[in-house]
């Protein structure tokens, strides 16, 4: 009874972090097309840093195909993930820096430790649960967003259309159970280059 239990859990950990799957756009970078307030270009261009950083990561060393996620929005990089030396995630800062098009460069790389069943179960939890609650909230537009959680710490991505909705994804990360601290780093459609008209 317990195992069934078990299993049922991780199964619907596994599930829950498919929500909003279907939103990811012709091009996969995690926001829809339709809603995103990047003109198409902005969008194809971030999406072509995107992937040369992604290639030249996995070039630099073939294990940081899973765990290292870069993310580019209007030419902004923003990098989170797991790496196992200080030297290596100076490399890949570096690296960044080097698309052409980079116009900043956030690097959120965590040092590698043993890994924690329990505490990935939790960090899984925690993102489904704010993925989830951003999806009901009728204040935001959850497609403009990404979400990754590491130790109870919430690193949100994305693009809001005013003040108002930054605030709110904020404050529902805020809101969930557990979690030390929200780190966000939400453009504002006003500080685009270029906006769809």
């Amino acid at each position: 009874m317990i195992k069934n239990k078990f299993y049922f859990f991780i199964l619907l950990i596994i599930l829950s972090g498919c929500v909003g799957a279907s939103s990811t756009g012709v091009l996969g970078t995690g926001v829809s097309i339709a809603t995103d307030p990047r003109t198409i270009g902005t969008q194809i261009d971030d999406n072509i840093m995107q992937k040369n950083l992604s290639a030249k990561i996995i070039n630099m060393d073939g294990k940081y195909f899973l765990s290292v996620k870069p993310k580019v929005i209007d030419g902004r990089i923003f990098i989170t993930g797991k790496v196992e030396t200080v030297e290596e995630k100076l490399k890949i800062t570096k690296l960044a820096w080097e698309i052409k098009g980079a116009r900043s460069v956030k690097n959120d790389l965590k040092i590698k430790e043993e890994f924690n069943f329990q505490q990935s179960a939790k960090d899984l939890l925690i993102t489904s649960q704010l993925r989830t609650a951003m999806i009901a909230s009728k204040k935001i537009k959850s497609s403009n967003y990404n979400i990754d959680t590491h130790k109870k710490k919430i690193y949100i991505y994305g693009i809001a259309e005013s003040e108002e909705e930054r605030a709110e994804v904020i404050n529902e990360a805020k809101q969930i159970l557990d979690v030390e601290d929200v780190i966000s780093s939400i453009l504002l459609v006003e500080d685009l280059r270029i906006v769809k008209n």
